[in-house]
């Protein structure tokens, strides 16, 4: 098999698996902005994703297994095919290092800033929420 007979695989298999979990297929801008919020790297672009759907590119690893988890099917199936077996929920979470849920300041304010105003607000809501019920507001 081909390197771009695997990219089109690939794109074939992600186009797939956001069906199969009620995603839309159809809006790489939609899928950047929801993978985003689930990446702790460098935003991913529209752009990118529609090369990813289209058959044209192949994400990095940490960027496929973001979206392995995200769509709740395997890293292996993801990019390379073959039976699909979808991790168990609380199996798959379980396995992520903990430096997934460390605190990093940054991050949360990059992906803060790709929000829409209204979004950006309730979120600051939560916040302030939460301070209050620790008596730090």
């Amino acid at each position: 098999m081909t390197l771009a007979d695997e990219k089109q695989a690939f794109g074939t298999r992600l186009k797939e698996a956001l069906r199969k979990a009620h995603l839309q297929t159809n809006s790489p801008t939609w899928i950047a902005r929801e993978f985003n919020l689930r990446y702790h790297g460098d935003p991913v672009t529209a752009p990118a994703i529609r090369k990813w759907l289209e058959g044209r590119a192949l994400p990095s690893q940490d960027k496929l297994r973001v979206l392995a988890m995200w769509l709740e099917v395997t890293p292996q199936w993801l990019r390379f095919g073959g039976p699909e077996r979808k991790e168990n929920r609380s199996h798959a979470l379980a396995k992520q290092d903990a430096a997934d849920y460390a605190v990093d300041a940054a991050w949360a304010v990059r992906k803060l800033e790709l929000l829409n105003e209204s979004h950006q607000k309730m979120v600051l809501e939560m916040v302030r929420a939460l301070l209050r019920l620790e008596g730090k507001q």
